[in-house]
């Protein structure tokens, strides 16, 4: 025998259903766990994929440092042909941009490698001293992969890789470069990192200037 429900009762059921419905709604949506990077430098378009699932700490912090546009602007301060090129520090007048967010511990034992293309967080010596700074390897470089847990094997951490553009990554990386404001390995003429910033999944366009 099937038994109905009361309505008052089968209403009640429905609008608190509904409402846990309008709730869930209401969160936020998780992480993009590859979010899109892109670079319009003034030697073209670079796009990168992050990997979130591998350095969550690192491309958070990325990501926050993209979300206040913290890259605009500023150059890519260290090329060194036939290894890596480098941003996140420099304006073209050769003064440094600072930020107040704290070191990233280090995440370089992901199982992810400096292969070329990759993109990984500069770091001073010691292991847990990344930050907003990162570099594009231009070939393989094994020496700077993660070994052991100790100073000497930490590596750096990788957390992304270039997906379009490495024409453009190696031509910046064919620059000449020399001693600039005392600083070596810097490119002679300016190579601009013009607006940085995250793309939208459903969407190719830049998000409008402010």
């Amino acid at each position: 025998m099937i038994r109905r429900l009361p309505v008052a009762l089968a209403l009640a059921l429905l609008t608190s259903a509904c409402a846990r419905q309008e709730r869930r709604s209401d969160e936020p949506p998780p992480p993009d766990s590859a979010p899109t990077v892109v670079l319009e430098t003034s030697m073209g378009r670079i796009v990168m994929r992050l990997d979130r699932d591998k350095a969550p700490r690192t491309v958070d912090n990325i990501v926050r440092h993209l979300g206040v546009r913290f890259y605009d602007g500023l150059t890519f301060h260290r090329v060194v042909p036939g290894f890596i090129i480098q941003t996140g520090q420099s304006t073209p007048d050769g003064m440094d941009r600072t930020t107040s967010a704290p070191f990233v511990p280090i995440e370089a034992d992901n199982g992810l490698r400096n292969t070329r293309g990759t993109v990984a967080l500069a770091r001073m010596n010691a292991p847990n001293t990344g930050g907003v700074q990162f570099y594009v390897n231009l070939k393989d470089n094994p020496e700077l992969d993660h070994r052991s847990r100790t100073p000497a094997g930490w590596g750096y951490t990788v957390f992304g890789r270039v997906t379009e553009g490495m024409d453009v990554v190696d031509r910046i990386g064919r620059v000449p470069t020399g001693t600039v404001m005392g600083r070596p390995e810097t490119p002679l003429e300016p190579v601009i990192l013009q607006r940085a910033f995250i793309q939208r999944a459903d969407s190719t366009a830049a998000p409008p200037a402010q």
